[in-house]
C-alpha cells in the first residue's frame, strides 16, 4: 500500500546515525523466514520420495505450519503487520473466496471440497513470501537457493535422457524424458515449466555477481537449466526459453553487454547442431498440429474449442473449483482430460469473474515489478533490486506464456513468483534497497559530493500504491 511523504520509509537515504534518521525497520521473525526456506526445499526437492522413512512427517506441512505459526507469534510478540498490504494481495484473497463460494454450485461439490485445500495452501506460501521477504538480503537468498534448487531438476532430467528413462506410455511415439521425482516437476512439461521459471533469476544474479568464481558457478547452473529444459522436449518450454533469451538478450544488447548476447547467439548455435535428429520435427507440430505423431497436439486442440465453449455457455459461475475436466467430458465426450491451459481452466470453473480476477492478480504483478524497474533503472545505488526486478519480470513474461499450455492455475508455480513481486515491491517503496553507506559523509557533517546525491535519488517514491 502507499506510504506517506511524511512516513519513515521516506527517509530511505537518511544513514543509520545520520541527524533526523530513524532506525530502520527490523527484519521479520528469522525462524519464520528459515521455516518458509525449509518449505520452498521440501516442495520442490521432495526428499520424502527418495528417503520413505520421512514420508509420515508430512515434511511440507510441518515446514508451512512452523512458518505460519512463527510468522504469528513474531507479529504478536513485536507488534508487526501479518502481512503486506498490496492490490495483489486482496485480489488474491478475493480469488480465494470465489473459489471457496464455487463449491456451492459445482458440478461435484465433494470433489471441489477435496481439492479446494491444495489451492489454499498455495496462497499461503504466496502470503508467507510476501510478508517474510522483506529486506534484498533475504530476497537475494531465496534468488540463490530457487538457483541451486533448479541444479538437481535439471541435472535429473539430464541424466534420464542420457539414461534412457523416458515415459512408459506406448502411445508416445516420441519419446519424452521423466521429470524430477516431485509433484510440480514430475511430468517434464511441469519440470520445463519450472525451470523456465527460475532461469531468469538465476541469470539476474549472474548479472548481480562481481566475484569471478561465483559468476562461473551461476553460468554453469544456467546452462544445465537451459539443457534440460530443451530435453523434456516441451514445446511451451522451447518458446518461453526463446522469449527469455530475447528479453535478456535486447536489454544486454542495448547495454554494456553486447559480448555476452554475441557469445550466447554463438553457444546457442553450437548448441543447435547437438539436439537430437527428433526435436525440430516435434517443434514443427507447434503450427503443424496435424503433424504430431502422438496425437497430443490434436487433444489439446479439441480441448480447447471445448473448453472455450463451455465458457461462453456458462460465463457467470461456471462448473465449480477443479471440475473442468468432469465439465469437458459434458461437452466433448468423457476423455477424463483437463484443459491444458490456464486461463480456460479458469473460466470454465470460476467463470467470467474468476477469470478475471486472475488476470487482475497477474496484471498486478507485471505492474508492480515494472514500476521497480522503472525506479531503479540506472540507479547504481540500487543495481541488485534492479537486477532482481529483471528477473522476475521475465518470469512473469515467461509463465504468461506457459499458461497457455499448462494446466495449473492453482498451483505453486505463478504464485512464488507473486509473492515475489510483492516482496520486492514493499523493499521498494520501503526503500530498503538502497546502499546508506554512500552517506556516511554527511552523518559526520560532510557535504556530500555530486556522485553521492546522484546515487540518493530514487524515482517513483512518492506513488502510493
Amino acid at each position: 500500500m502507499g506510504v506517506g511523504p511524511s512516513s519513515a520509509g521516506h527517509r530511505w537515504w537518511q544513514a543509520a546515525g545520520a541527524p533526523g534518521a530513524d532506525a530502520p525497520a527490523p527484519q521479520g521473525s528469522a525462524v519464520a523466514f528459515g521455516a518458509l526456506m525449509a518449505f520452498i526445499i521440501v516442495s520442490l526437492t521432495a526428499p520424502q520420495s527418495f528417503v520413505p522413512a520421512l514420508a509420515p512427517f508430512r515434511l511440507a506441512l510441518l515446514t508451512g505450519a512452523s512458518a505460519v505459526v512463527a510468522l504469528f507469534v513474531d507479529a504478536f510478540v513485536r507488534h508487526r503487520p501479518l502481512l503486506t498490504r498490496s492490490r495483489e494481495t486482496w485480489v488474491a484473497v478475493c480469488l480465494a473466496i470465489w473459489a471457496t463460494v464455487s463449491v456451492v454450485f459445482s458440478y461435484w461439490p465433494g470433489g471441489s471440497v477435496m481439492l479446494l485445500p491444495d489451492f489454499l495452501k498455495t496462497l499461503v506460501a504466496f502470503w508467507l513470501l510476501g510478508t517474510l521477504v522483506d529486506t534484498p538480503a533475504r530476497l537475494r537468498s531465496i534468488a540463490w537457493m530457487l538457483s541451486v534448487l533448479a541444479v538437481p531438476l535439471a541435472m535429473t532430467g539430464i541424466r534420464n535422457f542420457l539414461s534412457g528413462a523416458f515415459m512408459t506410455e506406448s502411445v508416445h511415439l516420441v519419446q519424452r524424458i521423466r521429470g524430477y521425482d516431485a509433484p510440480l516437476t514430475d511430468n517434464p512439461n511441469d519440470l520445463a515449466l519450472m525451470l523456465n521459471l527460475i532461469l531468469p533469476l538465476t541469470i539476474a544474479l549472474l548479472l548481480i555477481e562481481r566475484r569471478p568464481r561465483a559468476r562461473v558457478l551461476l553460468t554453469g547452473m544456467a546452462l544445465i537449466s537451459v539443457a534440460a529444459i530443451l530435453l523434456t522436449f516441451s514445446r511451451a518450454g522451447f518458446l518461453t526459453l526463446v522469449i527469455t533469451a530475447l528479453l535478456y538478450g535486447r536489454r544486454l544488447f542495448t547495454g554494456a553487454r553486447r559480448g555476452w548476447v554475441v557469445a550466447a547467439v554463438v553457444l546457442a548455435l553450437v548448441a543447435a547442431s547437438w539436439l537430437p535428429s527428433n526435436y525440430v520435427n516435434r517443434l514443427g507440430t507447434i503450427t503443424n498440429i496435424e503433424a504430431d505423431p502422438t496425437g497430443s497436439a490434436q487433444e489439446r486442440w479439441r480441448d480447447t474449442v471445448a473448453a472455450t465453449s463451455f465458457a461462453l455457455a456458462h460465463p457467470m459461475l461456471g462448473a465449480g473449483f477443479g471440475m473442468n475436466a468432469v465439465a469437458l467430458n459434458e461437452e466433448r465426450g468423457a476423455f477424463w482430460k483437463a484443459v491444458h491451459n490456464v486461463y480456460l481452466q479458469i473460466a470454465v470453473e470460476l467463470g467470467l469473474p474468476g477469470l478475471l480476477l486472475f488476470v487482475l492478480l497477474l496484471i498486478g504483478t507485471i505492474r508492480s515489478v515494472h514500476v521497480v524497474r522503472q525506479g531503479t533503472a540506472g540507479d547504481p545505488a540500487l543495481r541488485d533490486l534492479s537486477q532482481l526486478a529483471e528477473g522476475l519480470y521475465i518470469s512473469l513474461l515467461a509463465f504468461t506464456v506457459e499458461a497457455l499450455f499448462h494446466p495449473v492455475a492453482y498451483q505453486f508455480y505463478f504464485y512464488f513468483i507473486a509473492g515475489l513481486v510483492v516482496a520486492l515491491r514493499a523493499i521498494y517503496d520501503a526503500g530498503s534497497g538502497a546502499r546508506t553507506e554512500l552517506v556516511a559523509a554527511p552523518a559526520q557533517g560532510r557535504r556530500p559530493g555530486p556522485a553521492s546525491k546522484h546515487a540518493l535519488r530514487r524515482p517513483g517514491m512518492s506513488r502510493a500504491r
